[in-house]
């Protein structure tokens, strides 16, 4: 379901090369500005969904329903004939996609413990990554052999083919995808009770019990009261920022002045990479427990790959940043998007707003970040990847901060119960610690 959302939203950046812009006649940087009014409506709705959601408590059901309806408008795109017409359709599009990716979030961290969770919001996140992959190699099919099939020209194709693949897996998906643990249908009783005790036990409170339990209000209180929720949106922010070379990488890539076809064939292989860095990364922070180093390396990377692309036009050094620049950013990233649930863990509504708010605030980067990769600061984009730098930097401190303060939280949580043991002479559960944020 991630790789046709992540698909349908990116597919514009292929299109491109397809003949968009001259179809539609855009002019100066009405591409830019489509590409951004996405993520326009993107951030809108993100917060109220996830909290309806948790609301709710049925995401098998507001998550196929909210596919459909976005696969729809994916393929409405082909009929596209003007400027004004590709911006209703993008705004319309970002709209329903921002149902998604939090609820998404939200909807692991119901069903996993912390230890987890990064691995299985790292396989749900490298759907976003096999889409960069595959949307290529698509694209690469559909502009060499259908342009003008039927009078539509490629792009058209594209949007028709990739939209009514997306409505067929929703259909799908709303047969197979399991309700929170406690609204599953097909689950036992027993089963439903083991479910929810793990979360009680990695915790040590309940999560999910029931509509009623769900303040929406209060759960928004909360979590912006909580600071470690906007360390966090700095960190993810100043991630997200960085990552917008994706919205523009198949025209990055077109500045190693390839063909069109090698181009988009070109495109594959840094996002190839990152799916095995980013799984074997999670992976290895859920083994160890270990969160901020998980992040913050990988950051280190993503930073050398923008000064090469920036200070060289030599064919060989510029991909080798291409290669390196989206494992960098989104091998730490996936870990990253565990941790907001991981220190932020209680009461679900919290969770919820936190992570859609979080989410939300981080994408509104990529609507500046359009207008870094004019056509006139090809091939260094000297603007675009300094601030890049700058903004895998900030990422970096605040993910610093942020162990700080959850290394001096943790040591609060030790003295209490270090009281609390010498008060009742006995710990409850013999060997047990209890609850401790991850750093």
């Amino acid at each position: 379901m991630y790789i046709l959302n992540y698909l349908d939203r990116n597919n514009i950046a292929v299109a491109r090369l397809a003949g968009l812009e001259d179809d539609l006649h855009l002019v100066g940087n009405q591409y830019q500005t489509a590409v951004s009014s996405l993520f326009v409506g993107y951030l809108l709705v993100q917060v109220p969904s996830n909290l309806f959601l948790n609301k709710l408590g049925k995401p098998a059901i507001y998550l196929p329903t909210a596919m459909t309806v976005w696969g729809i408008i994916s393929t409405a795109t082909a009929g596209v004939q003007s400027y004004g017409g590709l911006i209703a359709v993008r705004f319309s599009l970002g709209f329903v996609e921002a149902a998604f990716f939090p609820g998404c979030l939200y909807y692991l961290s119901a069903w996993y413990t912390r230890r987890e969770l990064g691995l299985r919001t790292a396989i749900l996140y490298c759907g976003s990554l096999v889409s960069g992959a595959f949307s290529s190699l698509i694209a690469a099919g559909i502009t060499g052999h259908m342009d003008d099939r039927c009078g539509l020209r490629a792009w058209r194709w594209l949007f028709i083919i990739e939209g009514a693949i997306t409505v067929v897996v929703a259909a799908i998906s709303a047969l197979v995808l399991p309700n929170l643990p406690r609204t599953t249908d097909w689950l036992s009783e027993e089963e439903k009770r083991l479910a929810a005790w793990r979360l009680e036990e990695d915790i040590g409170e309940d999560d999910w019990v029931d509509s009623e339990h769900q303040t929406l209000l209060h759960g928004v209180k909360m979590a912006l009261a909580d600071m470690k929720t906007w360390i966090l949106v700095i960190m993810v922010f100043c991630t997200v920022s960085s990552g917008s070379v994706t919205n523009f990488f198949p025209t990055v890539v077109q500045t190693l002045q390839y063909g069109k076809i090698e181009t988009l064939l070109l495109t594959a292989p840094p996002y190839a990479l990152a799916v095995l860095t980013a799984l074997a990364n999670a992976w290895h922070a859920d083994r160890t427990g270990e969160r901020y180093f998980h992040i913050t390396v990988p950051l280190y990377v993503s930073i050398i790959a923008f000064v090469i692309a920036a200070t060289t036009t030599t064919p060989g050094p510029r991909y080798l940043s291409m290669m390196l620049m989206v494992p960098g950013i989104y091998t730490g990233y996936v870990v990253a998007l565990g941790w907001i649930s991981n220190i932020l863990p209680r009461p679900p509504a919290k969770r919820a707003a936190a992570l859609a708010f979080i989410n939300a605030v981080s994408n509104a980067s990529s609507i500046y970040a359009s207008y870094m990769y004019l056509d006139s600061a090809s091939p260094r984009y000297v603007t675009a990847m300094s601030v890049n730098c700058i903004t895998s930097f900030a990422a970096i401190l605040s993910a610093t901060v942020l162990r700080f303060v959850l290394v001096h939280l943790n040591k609060k949580l030790d003295d209490c119960e270090s009281v609390q043991i010498a008060v009742a002479g006995v710990l409850e559960r013999p060997g047990r610690r209890g609850f401790r944020f991850l750093v």
